[in-house]
């Protein structure tokens, strides 16, 4: 322990003299767990109220909810898209619709173009949505990892 004295009334009654602790940063870093050094500190609110295993339960469960949820919508825009292009192709061999394929082409590409423009253009909001996102990972790791596992069960199932 270190005091230090401001030198400045001595003998006023509220001027005490201030206690410093030393702190040694070897010794800290030799208490940390490796994981604190790799995805950096996990103070997050989810680390500091729930054990490990509820972090993990909770992760995966969300997760596996997700993936199930992903799988499903997936599977009916799917079938969607393919029975609509299907019924566009039967009306289109069958004489009852007339697609100008090279208009849709042309129409296709002016889509590319403007959707470069438009990419480039918003490249700052996503690289702060990524960064903020990869931010709460590393501070969430046991709750993410649990979620990505619940997630490709949820694919799975």
């Amino acid at each position: 322990m270190a005091t230090v004295d401001h030198g400045e009334g001595q003998d006023d009654p509220e001027s005490e003299d201030e206690v410093y602790e030393v702190v040694d940063l070897t010794e800290y870093a030799r208490r940390h767990q490796w994981w604190s050094r790799v995805f950096g500190n996990n103070s997050g609110p989810i680390a500091e109220k729930y054990s490990v295993a509820t972090q993990l339960m909770m992760g995966g469960v969300t997760g596996w909810c997700a993936g199930y949820l992903f799988q499903r919508v997936g599977k009916i825009a799917a079938t969607a898209v393919g029975g609509g292009f299907l019924l566009l192709q039967i009306a289109n061999h069958s004489g009852y619709v007339q697609v100008d394929w090279k208009k849709v082409e042309k129409d296709v590409n002016k889509a590319k173009k403007h959707l470069k423009k438009k990419a480039n253009k918003a490249a700052p909001e996503i690289n702060t949505f990524i960064e903020e996102a990869t931010d709460f990972i590393k501070r969430n790791i046991v709750l993410s990892s649990g979620f990505v596992g619940g997630f490709f069960l949820g694919l799975a199932s």
